[in-house]
């Protein structure tokens, strides 16, 4: 039937609104209603499209609205359970009348439920979504009724019982006098109204961001940017040093010796050159020599036959074998055994060795790099390593600088860190403290970035989502201390410290250098101690990390000066959760 709209009942249906004070309840027709504020609708809108991008805002709220029109029609059919076709879409522009959307007046319409036939046209007078879009963003090339669309569509294919769509033909946010709707069956329309379908169907958007973060998270740790290698991000002239040197030796197969105290990345180095030289599609197989018993080395490194010895049952490659044509890392290359000194010499001289309990020799293709935190040079002389093999590994020795020295970097790591964690733990950390920076480029480093990325670690999962980091989660039993000024030259000292002095920024509270020097003697200073009512617990560990501040990382050299083996210091540090 073909019929004009009529507002005969919209009297009626705004006497049906019913507020109730007490309870804070709007019903109309026993349904709720909320009351908000066009500039809460357009702040909404901002939010999504600032967070979701346009077109994803478009789908949201044409759904929204294509709900909301469903929702009318059950109620407009629980209103008028009688009604003819005509009734029942005469009352859905007058719901969207009354709910303040928008002064519908009909153009034309036509409809028969029984035959499936519709078909409408509407002007949509002082659109509140127009208006709410041009006061947000402005004159848009498109239609932006998008909540209206979805109510017009909604209400129209509950009624019809199939779909109908509908489309803004003209719209005051494009510039248009009026807003002006067509709606039809989606047979009828045809191929036109494509991109339309897809606003009415759901997507899971969390998913979709989810997905792209880890892509974005993906590219942002495998680009190699002109100043970053691998893990480690640096502008200071110690990094980018450092970094050159690593990069001239890349494309060589010369074995590269890394020094430098414990933590300061050397398996990060190592890894970046490997990634840069021609063997960056072959493996890279890292060991720590110290992490192994002194009587499984041989065969990690090596390899084992069936038979060996007991509980050999099975034969295997070592880490040379599984390294073939790529990069093997020999980290704490210090605390090799003499025996396994003479098999890696071996290697590095002719290339080949045998698995132990095996007398057939195995030839390999292996760039050796190899890392030590231990005065091989010292170690020589004392007769724990081998000179032959010192002078194979020294061809091309790399220092890698402590994280004292690369200060300036400080603020680029923590933030490649809090990205890293941030993804890891599900957190959305928004950054640190400007006091929380200040404190972490006045500590000292003892256990260098190992221990920054450590110390970020723990402040991601101790701080609350969208705050930031502090002090207090970084150093919770430290004061620190403003950082060193440069010491000045000798011939502009005045009556200065003696060279070689040192000073740590992570004190105790309250020590001053008067302090340090009556402490001389042990019994005093334990007087003082006691004093201070100063704990064992707090004592312990912050002589570890001076003692390992000391000996420059190296741990051997801290145990010594405890008075203690590594393997118990190593024990104490685990204990109180100080990076080695």
């Amino acid at each position: 039937m073909t019929s004009g709209i009529t507002f005969d009942r919209l009297p009626e249906l705004a006497a049906q609104f019913n507020l109730c004070f007490r309870s804070g309840h709007i019903n109309l027709e026993g349904e709720r209603m909320v009351l908000l504020h066009t500039g809460a609708l357009g702040a909404l809108r901002r939010e999504l499209v600032d967070t979701l991008g346009l077109d994803r805002t478009r789908g949201v709220l044409t759904r929204m609205g294509y709900a909301s029109g469903r929702r009318d029609a059950e109620m407009a059919r629980e209103l008028l359970p009688g009604a003819s076709d005509e009734d029942l879409m005469n009352l859905g522009p007058q719901l969207h009348s009354l709910e303040g959307i928008a002064h519908v007046t009909p153009i034309r319409f036509d409809i028969d439920v029984a035959g499936g036939r519709y078909s409408g046209e509407f002007l949509w007078e002082d659109s509140f979504e127009a208006a709410v879009h041009l006061e947000t963003f402005g004159p848009y090339h498109d239609a932006v009724c998008w909540m209206q669309l979805g109510y017009a569509t909604g209400y129209t294919t509950a009624v019809m019982g199939k779909s109908v769509i509908f489309r803004e033909v003209d719209c005051r946010g494009k510039g248009d006098a009026n807003c002006r709707i067509i709606g039809k069956p989606v047979e009828d329309w045809g191929e036109e109204i494509t991109e339309e379908l897809q606003y009415f169907e759901p997507e899971n958007v969390a998913e979709q961001l989810v997905a792209l973060q880890d892509q974005v998270e993906h590219l942002h740790y495998s680009i190699d940017e002109e100043t970053t290698l691998g893990d480690m991000v640096g502008v200071s002239p110690a990094f980018r040093e450092t970094g050159e040197i690593i990069r001239k030796a890349a494309d060589s197969a010369v074995t590269v010796l890394l020094l430098g105290e414990t933590g300061v990345g050397k398996e990060m180095f190592a890894r970046s050159l490997h990634q840069l030289s021609p063997r960056a599609d072959q493996a890279f197989v890292a060991v720590n020599c110290a992490a192994m018993p002194e009587e499984l080395v041989e065969s990690e490194l090596f390899g084992v036959e069936k038979g060996a010895f007991t509980g050999a049952e099975h034969s295997r490659p070592g880490r040379f074998e599984r390294a073939d044509g790529g990069t093997l890392f020999l980290d704490e290359v210090g605390e090799l055994s003499q025996p396994a000194q003479a098999k890696l010499l071996r290697v590095l001289q002719e290339g080949e060795f045998e698995r132990i309990g095996d007398t057939r020799s195995r030839q390999v293709d292996v760039r050796l790099v190899a890392a030590t935190n231990t005065d091989l040079e010292q170690a020589v002389r004392d007769g724990r390593f081998r000179a032959d093999l010192y002078y194979r590994l020294n061809i091309y020795p790399v220092i890698i600088p402590p994280l004292r020295e690369r200060r300036e970097d400080i603020p680029l790591l923590v933030e490649r860190f809090l990205d890293k964690y941030n993804a890891r733990h599900g957190k959305r950390i928004n950054g640190i403290t400007e006091r929380a920076m200040e404190a972490l480029k006045a500590y000292e480093w003892p256990g260098n970035i190992r221990e920054l990325e450590n110390m970020i670690e723990r402040g991601v999962i101790i701080a609350n989502n969208h705050a930031c980091i502090d002090v207090k989660d970084l150093f919770p039993r430290m004061n620190i201390a403003p950082a060193p000024e440069p010491e000045p030259r000798p011939d502009e000292r005045a009556g200065g410290p003696a060279p070689g002095d040192t000073a740590t920024t992570a004190t105790a509270p309250g020590r001053d250098t008067g302090e340090t020097e009556a402490a001389a003697d042990v019994d005093h200073l334990a007087g003082l101690l006691l004093d201070r009512k100063a704990s064992l617990d707090e004592l312990e560990p912050r002589l570890i990390e001076l003692a390992v501040q000391r000996a420059d990382g190296n741990l051997s050299r801290a145990a010594r000066a405890l008075g203690m083996t590594r393997p118990q210091l190593a024990y104490r540090m685990k204990k109180h959760g100080i990076p080695g």
